[in-house]
C-alpha cells in the first residue's frame, strides 16, 4: 500500500470518468459504505483532505474491493 491522491485513486476505480466524476462516484460509494465511513473517521479522515494514507486505501480496499 502506498499515498494516494484522492483523484488518483478515483481514476482508478473509474477510469472512464473525468477526474472530477471519478471522485464524486468514489466519494458517494464511501458515503454509502457506512462501516467503510466509520474505519476512515477512525484513521483521521476529513472530508476535505486530498489524500488518503496506506491505512486508508488498506480498508477502502478491503470494504469496495480493488479497482
Amino acid at each position: 500500500m502506498r499515498l494516494y491522491g484522492r483523484t488518483e485513486l478515483a481514476q482508478l476505480y473509474c477510469p472512464e470518468l473525468t477526474p472530477d466524476a471519478a471522485w464524486r462516484k468514489l466519494k458517494r460509494w464511501i458515503t454509502l459504505n457506512r462501516d467503510l465511513t466509520t474505519k476512515l473517521k477512525e484513521l483521521g479522515y476529513a472530508p476535505s483532505q486530498r489524500s488518503f494514507t496506506p491505512k486508508m486505501v488498506e480498508h477502502i480496499f478491503y470494504y469496495l474491493g480493488e479497482p
